[in-house]
């Protein structure tokens, strides 16, 4: 069997390595932590488990493909709730506004929020958002390579029109402005610019998608996000896949200008047939996985990565406001906000999103609880580190926005663990601390994004930094590329190549990591 390397274990790596055993490979995960997940983080915080990475469930119908691939049913393996609530928004005046998975309890919300005018601009917003998805899901998102010229090749003359209504030359700020006069609306849906870590004001018009990806279905996962990692990794190794844990690489191996395997930190050499490469491109054009791999993907400029985050993972009590499982606190200034992001600093008045991961699907809870909250910074970890001050001041703010709607977080410090830009720069290594690769800005950008091929024969690329994008649906997008771009490379190799399931794969995960799973 042509054997495949697969550097890294976060969705993308699980989701390629899974496609790629169940067609015929012989397949080895090589992944430097000591579990799988990547971005999908759990923290251990006062002997509690909380999901400390991405929080939203969409589009289940990428994985429900995925899984369908593999032989068996999503729901055999994960149990999904779906949200009546999609999440509550406060703003600094003391206003408070659900957005509901039901257009017409949304639109009912909206109008008694600001009048009727923007519950009928919030009604034509939903149908242009789902024109524009449908527009953009089979020829962009699902077309392994996209381009300018092939979308509208692809749309014809009767889809010239749709393509036009995308509003590509526009900012998303712009485009959300013309469906809504009332800035807290504007703030609302412009914040989907912040889902691949852009800003509303230079993101383009067409990730106004987001909307409808959202109204199409938000789901919690019983036992927290990090279960889809394991769900993908426990039917990886059904499938045969080998995975290698604490295994930190170095090199890529090269014979011919093709990428022939990996060497490891301990120069241990692993060779193969093609190499997946499930981490930020990033790393390769910095040299972080060897001189000669630089050249896989064209490189971007400091300017133009995505944003970082402050976050928190707390174990405490919230009081005086009534928590969402999804609950974002918006700033007062937006523009001024990321303002301060581009000019590299911490807002000052920042917009803080809070995850209460006990009251999924409508559950109330007492006495101490699961949070995750999360404020938006920029991604300059291994040029300007933001020192002990800033981060204080940065907490600080986000604990003053808190109080004005009313909610305050008590509990020990120790119960307590904050995560700054330059932890993520270090957990994501040539990244600075950026979290969605490069940014979302101007219209070309989405099309700028690397694919599945790399430069270089035998390496291709898997995770949210490539297309197409961040975000969980989207890196399982990316698996599943890689992994039909590496079955169509080496075809020519095989002499028959079907789909199996070979059973036998392994963990070599140390006892220790497994048993606190």
């Amino acid at each position: 069997m042509p054997r495949v390397i697969v550097v890294g274990a976060g969705v993308g790596g699980l989701v390629s390595a899974l496609l790629l055993a169940t067609r015929g490979f012989s397949v080895t995960v090589l992944e430097r932590a000591e579990r799988s997940g990547g971005k999908l983080r759990v923290l251990d915080v006062a002997g509690r488990a909380i999901d400390s990475g991405p929080t939203v469930f969409t589009m289940r119908g990428v994985l429900d493909a995925i899984f369908e691939e593999a032989g068996t049913r999503l729901d055999d393996h994960l149990k999904l709730r779906r949200a009546d609530i999609l999440a509550r928004h406060a703003w600094p005046d003391g206003s408070v506004l659900d957005l509901y998975a039901d257009i017409d309890a949304t639109a009912d919300a909206v109008s008694r929020f600001a009048g009727p005018a923007e519950a009928r601009g919030y009604r034509a917003f939903c149908a242009r958002t789902a024109e524009v998805f449908q527009t953009l899901d089979e020829p962009f998102m699902r077309n392994p390579a996209p381009s300018p010229v092939g979308l509208a090749l692809g749309a014809g003359i009767g889809g010239l029109g749709a393509l036009t209504r995308i509003r590509p030359f526009s900012s998303l700020w712009d485009v959300v402005s013309s469906y809504f006069k009332d800035p807290r609306l504007r703030q609302m849906f412009g914040r989907y610019a912040t889902y691949c870590g852009s800003s509303p004001f230079a993101a383009p018009g067409p990730l106004m998608l987001i909307a409808h990806v959202e109204q199409a279905g938000v789901w919690s996962v019983e036992g927290g996000m990090v279960r889809v990692a394991d769900a993908l990794e426990r039917l990886a190794i059904a499938r045969g896949v080998t995975f290698r844990y604490g295994a930190d690489v170095d090199d890529l191996l090269m014979q011919d200008g093709r990428a022939c395997g990996a060497r490891l930190v301990t120069s241990e050499e692993i060779h193969s047939d093609a190499v997946v490469f499930n981490g930020d491109p990033a790393a390769l054009f910095a040299g972080l996985v060897g001189a000669r791999s630089r050249h896989a993907v064209s490189p971007w400029a400091h300017a133009e990565r995505s944003l970082s985050a402050m976050t928190w993972s707390i174990v405490g009590t919230a009081s005086g406001f009534p928590l969402s499982h999804h609950t974002v606190f918006f700033s007062g200034d937006y523009p001024r906000e990321f303002g301060d992001l581009l000019q590299g600093r911490l807002p000052a008045d920042p917009t803080i999103y809070v995850c209460a991961q006990d009251r999924a699907a409508g559950a109330t809870v007492s006495g101490p609880e699961r949070l995750f909250l999360l404020v938006n910074a920029p991604a300059n970890a291994d040029r300007t580190p933001l020192n002990a001050m800033e981060i204080a001041t940065c907490e600080k703010a986000m604990i003053d926005r808190l109080a004005q709607s009313g909610l305050a977080i008590s509990g020990p410090q120790e119960a307590r663990l904050m995560t700054t830009p330059a932890d993520f720069a270090r957990l994501f290594p040539g990244t600075g601390g950026a979290l969605y690769g490069r940014a979302s800005h101007g219209w070309a950008a989405s099309f700028r994004r690397p694919g599945a091929r790399s430069s270089i024969r035998g390496l291709y690329l898997a995770g949210g930094g490539v297309h197409p994008g961040p975000g969980l649906p989207m890196a399982a997008l990316s698996g599943s590329h890689a992994a039909i771009a590496v079955a169509k490379d080496l075809s020519d190799s095989i002499a028959s190549f079907h789909a199996t399931a070979t059973p036998g794969g392994m963990s070599t995960r140390s006892a220790r990591t497994a048993a606190t799973r």
